[in-house]
């Protein structure tokens, strides 16, 4: 079953993040900086329960396009996690879909991400560069910045995608070299 997340769900989604992820206290930590920050769009957070036991999370975080018209508020898919155990089971396709259908009844355009293009690719997202839109950094590979265009989408909606704070105050942007 997917649901909005509870305030009683946090503790078993930092676990969920902590288990998909397995490095520490980076991206729980994003997730809860993120719940928080101030933002022009609410974040929406999601859970899957397998049993009534917490086995997923997506959250869709504030961000912005930097578009030649205008700012256009738009969002972040991310993180997105499935504990190790149950990964491969569609649970975080249903996850990206149920995120997705939210964003578009909110009438958000545009929802980004970083991630692996085979993955996304086949849950409604296309590459970012191919569709017009510039990274916010030089350390996102080409292929994992993705863009879902909803329903309010524009051709005129293009430009360069900005984070919210959080991303860059965790570093949760791009990819960084560790031999540099």
């Amino acid at each position: 079953m997917i649901r909005r997340e509870t305030d009683d769900d946090h503790r078993a989604v930092r676990e969920v993040h902590t288990r998909a992820f397995g490095d520490g206290e980076r991206i729980p930590g994003l997730v809860e900086a993120l719940r928080t920050a101030q933002a022009a769009t609410a974040p929406m957070s999601f859970v899957a329960t397998v049993d009534d036991r917490v086995v997923g999370h997506v959250l869709l975080s504030a961000a912005r396009l930097d578009a030649p018209r205008r700012i256009v508020d738009v969002l972040t898919l991310s993180p997105l996690g499935v504990v190790p155990d149950l990964q491969g089971q569609g649970i975080g396709t249903r996850l990206v879909a149920h995120a997705l259908a939210a964003a578009d009844g909110q009438g958000v355009p545009l929802v980004f991400l970083e991630g692996s293009p085979r993955y996304y690719g086949t849950r409604g997202f296309e590459s970012a560069v191919a569709a017009g839109f510039c990274p916010p950094s030089l350390r996102i590979p080409e292929a994992a910045f993705q863009v879902a265009r909803l329903s309010t989408y524009e051709p005129w909606m293009t430009g360069t995608f900005v984070y919210a704070e959080p991303f860059w105050a965790l570093d949760c942007v791009g990819l960084r070299d560790p031999a540099a």
